[in-house]
């Protein structure tokens, strides 16, 4: 299993291998195996879209990043599992100077990623890259302070297992963050002046079904109810709590937020039309239609154009501390 990110707000295939259709759960990276899918994921293509997200949610990740700074301020040694592009590692970098920060992913082009932005940003002898199959290797890790892992967790077939491997690296009093969950992106009115109002509704329908899938073909898939804070409870830790944050880009989009969001379109549409288990194509044609003008350069009602166009997310971040 290779470690990574993936994007709830991103759509996808982030997390899920090449043919597999798109889901909205996590930050995007991909796995090690296909989920019964064959086409690999371009990772240098992937790295393109985890860094554009990053981007899109880099004041929210700041603040997130700063309060669980202050939950360990003596924190010597972070974990970013799951790294991708080391986004998140390297905002802990600069927030904890005192630390060293392990970025772990199972992709070596994403790993670059993260050293050449801890170059750029002046923390290259903080932050550390490590390349680690997960979950088999959780317990070679080390012994961390704090350990962030973002929409990692949700690819791993047994989540209450990774969790508890994930609390065992932890120092006495240290805490464990798990990004997962929060709100899918809205980014349009609810009726865009073309096909049936309410289509990004039926998005996050089609999304919904498509990343239980991704989770049924998982290895070792273990069902769980997602009570995150439980979750950690379950794993001995103690003072569970969620808090979320807001990634909100108000109208008139920018133009990496428009291309990010042309991106989720364009794949979404290709997944879409791509018949299901029971010979059905997931979204209408109708639907299908809809997208295409969206995603049309020249139109006035697509994407890159309309004037309507916003980003509004959030993310949630579960945390606990291993009793001191």
């Amino acid at each position: 299993m290779h470690a990574h990110h993936d994007g709830h707000a991103a759509g996808a295939p982030d997390g899920a291998e090449g043919t597999h259709p798109p889901h909205g759960h996590g930050h995007g990276h991909g796995h090690g195996h296909g989920h019964g899918h064959d086409t690999e994921i371009d990772w240098e293509a992937m790295g393109d879209r985890l860094e554009r997200q990053a981007g899109l949610e880099a004041g929210a990740m700041a603040e997130a990043v700063s309060w669980l700074a202050g939950r360990v301020p003596g924190a010597r040694r972070v974990l970013d599992v799951g790294s991708g592009p080391g986004s998140a590692a390297l905002l802990f970098a600069e927030r904890l100077p005192e630390a060293e920060v392990v970025a772990v992913d199972g992709t070596e082009a994403l790993l670059a990623r993260a050293r050449a932005g801890a170059a750029a940003r002046g923390v290259a002898g903080r932050l550390v890259t490590r390349r680690a199959e997960l979950p088999e290797a959780l317990g070679e890790l080390g012994a961390a302070d704090l350990i962030w892992s973002a929409r990692f967790v949700h690819h791993l077939g047994d989540q209450r297992a990774a969790l508890a491997g994930l609390a065992e690296l932890l120092r006495p009093g240290g805490v464990l963050a798990v990004v997962e969950g929060g709100l899918p992106a809205r980014y349009l009115p609810r009726d865009i002046g073309v096909g049936r109002p309410g289509l990004v509704t039926r998005l996050d329908a089609a999304e919904e079904e498509w990343f239980a899938a991704m989770r049924g073909d998982l290895p070792g898939h273990a069902e769980a109810v997602e009570d995150w804070p439980e979750m950690l409870r379950q794993a001995g830790l103690s003072g569970a709590a969620s808090r979320s944050f807001l990634v909100d880009l108000p109208a008139p989009l920018g133009d990496a937020a428009r291309a990010h969001v042309h991106e989720r379109l364009s794949r979404m549409r290709e997944a879409g039309a791509r018949p299901d288990a029971s010979g059905a194509a997931p979204l209408s044609a109708e639907d299908r239609d809809a997208l295409g003008v969206l995603l049309d350069p020249e139109s006035p009602l697509g994407i890159l154009t309309r004037p309507d166009a916003f980003y509004l997310s959030a993310f949630t971040v579960h945390t606990a501390r291993r009793p001191a």
